[in-house]
């Protein structure tokens, strides 16, 4: 009787990690999925402030002397402007469009920079959208894995 052999490197039964080789880590594709939603959820978020910003200029905090200060309404036209982009890419994301993961990491990294000029206007808003920001970047980077959704 023979014994089996134990899988070589090269064979089929060894199962490879690399990225781009399609099998991905689960934690990865999981946090995609999640991304995708993510991106949903902070695009309403966006759309939402940049109606408010749009309608008055006294719902946000009046800022006098700062670097990056620009009128509310404009301020509010620019997150609208993010917020409908970045619900298009998750819905794209959770389409498993391609082209979704590398718009979704530009607007995104857009929208994290917006979000950080914003921070003197809602400081505790902006920081919670920069850290949702951060996980969607890192989970469409991290992810290398076919869309399977």
């Amino acid at each position: 009787m023979s014994q089996p052999s134990a899988p070589t490197p090269g064979s089929s039964t060894s199962r490879s990690t690399a990225p781009g080789d399609g099998s991905g880590n689960p934690w990865a594709g999981g946090g995609t999925l999640f991304a995708g939603f993510l991106l949903l959820v902070d695009g309403v978020l966006g759309v939402i402030k940049g109606i408010a910003g749009i309608a008055t200029n006294d719902v946000y905090t009046v800022v006098n002397d700062y670097v990056f200060k620009f009128n509310v309404t404009a301020w509010g036209w620019i997150h609208l402007i993010l917020g409908v982009l970045l619900i298009f890419v998750g819905w794209g994301i959770l389409k498993g469009a391609s082209w979704a993961r590398v718009v979704g990491i530009v607007l995104v990294s857009l929208n994290l920079i917006a979000n950080f000029m914003w921070l003197p206007y809602t400081p505790v808003w902006a920081v919670v959208t920069i850290a949702i920001d951060v996980f969607i970047i890192w989970a469409l980077c991290t992810d290398r894995s076919k869309p399977v959704y």
